[in-house]
């Protein structure tokens, strides 16, 4: 089977777990994933089974990558990896007022530059951030630019504050309320992040993993589940073709076309074949499924 599985993924497990045991479910050799993530984290992972790994690159550079962002903090306190499952590294007995974080937020709104944890899948001379963390090594990040499209807060309940973020990608959560209590005068740690969305992909339309496998594990239909390889393509332009030109298309020739220069999904009898690359009216493979 090929295509896609929106996964609702569970906190507590790293995203290429759960990539790995949904292909497992459709017998796929072959799997990956949309958007790593936090072990902590859940909600939103698209991953790819079989011959849908060949767009992981396209959507992730051609489409719209917009991401959203349920998540929770708690002031007063904050540690190593910027969310409950770390140490307390520093603490405060300043939690400000609702008035003051709202007041706060705005600035957060558009391009911003952030340092992401160091508890996180930044490169670092060849290495992950975490690695070198967990290893004991001082790490330091440099900022960059990111671009937070939305944040709000939602609401208090008890000692957790709840926000809801569209962003692009690159933004980290937890350093977002890292900034947010440093903006306070006080410190803060993440204690929820769900992703609702990611690149197109949406909770809505997600499954949990151990739906699926007791689905599977019952004899049942888990094909239903699989949506098809060009889900997520949307942003793509479309091109068909008759049964001869998609004869040469598949083997590897250039197609006379009308499109406009750049990238189209290619399509015959409303079958998806794969992606082409238009240049000056000639079309050719980028790649085939």
């Amino acid at each position: 089977m090929d295509g896609w599985i929106i996964l609702d993924k569970p906190s507590g497990l790293y995203s290429k777990s759960a990539a790995v045991r949904a292909a497992r479910i459709f017998g796929a050799k072959k799997n990956g994933h949309i958007g790593t993530l936090d072990p902590m984290a859940s909600g939103v992972l698209p991953v790819a089974i079989g011959r849908a790994t060949k767009m992981v690159p396209f959507i992730e550079e051609f489409c719209d990558r917009t991401k959203e962002y349920l998540f929770s903090a708690r002031f007063g306190f904050e540690t190593d990896t910027l969310d409950i499952t770390g140490t307390e590294t520093m603490r405060s007995d300043v939690i400000p007022s609702e008035s003051v974080v709202r007041a706060i937020i705005p600035k957060f709104i558009g391009r911003i530059s952030q340092v992401p944890p160091k508890y996180s899948a930044v490169h670092i001379n060849g290495h992950r951030a975490y690695e070198l963390a967990r290893g004991g090594n001082d790490v330091e990040i440099p900022p960059r630019n990111v671009e937070i499209y939305e944040l709000e807060l939602t609401g208090i309940s008890g000692d957790s504050w709840n926000f809801r973020m569209r962003c692009a990608p690159g933004t980290y959560v937890r350093s977002v309320v890292r900034d947010i209590a440093h903006a306070c005068g006080t410190f803060a740690t993440v204690d929820m992040i769900r992703r609702t969305q990611t690149s197109g992909f949406k909770l809505e339309n997600a499954v949990s993993l151990d739906f699926l496998e007791k689905v599977f594990n019952n004899g049942g239909d888990v094909g239903k589940y699989l949506a098809p390889v060009d889900f997520g393509l949307g942003d793509i332009p479309v091109q068909s073709l008759d049964d001869k030109a998609v004869k040469l298309y598949c083997n590897g020739g250039f197609i006379k076309v009308d499109g406009s220069n750049g990238l189209c999904r290619v399509y015959s009898n409303d079958k998806f074949v794969g992606i082409g690359q238009i240049t000056d009216g000639l079309m050719k493979p980028k790649r085939t499924i």
